[in-house]
């Protein structure tokens, strides 16, 4: 009688332990991750601008590791530099994301935010690029999430 209840408690207590091993214990849930998206033109740049530059952005921003990762692209405009900014349609606002290499179309990265700059993200931010012929601005769109 014993040995049988020595070897359901050792059954029992294995497969608790095996149960409790979770494998996908490093997902992150869904509603952890925002999908962002964004269409730039010179016509939301403020001042707006006659510019036929266009792109676009996409991305996800992961809430428990504030990690955002993004691409972007542009046509027709030879950017000196690119950013995220803080700032809702018609307004501008400071750079908190700026673009390491607009040389060349895709750009790609990656960028821990601080919670200011995810709230900004979240609530009112867009994407531009200037040039030497729009130093202000060429193109910018206005961040939304999906």
């Amino acid at each position: 009688m014993f040995k049988k209840f020595t070897s359901a408690a050792v059954l029992i207590v294995g497969l608790a332990a095996f149960t409790a091993c979770d494998k996908d214990n490093n997902t992150t849930p869904a509603n952890d991750t925002v999908q962002l998206t964004a269409s730039l033109t010179g016509a939301q740049e403020v001042p707006a601008n006659a510019s036929a530059g266009t792109g676009s952005f996409t991305g996800s921003y992961n809430k428990s590791t504030h990690v955002l990762t993004y691409t972007v692209t542009y046509q027709g405009i030879t950017p000196t530099m690119g950013h995220i900014h803080a700032g809702v349609a018609g307004q501008n606002g400071d750079a908190f994301v700026p673009f390491s290499n607009v040389a060349s179309s895709p750009i790609t990265g990656t960028a821990t935010l601080s919670d200011a700059s995810a709230n900004s993200l979240l609530s009112g931010a867009y994407v531009n690029f200037h040039s030497s012929a729009y130093a202000g601005g060429e193109i910018r769109g206005n961040i939304t999430t999906k």
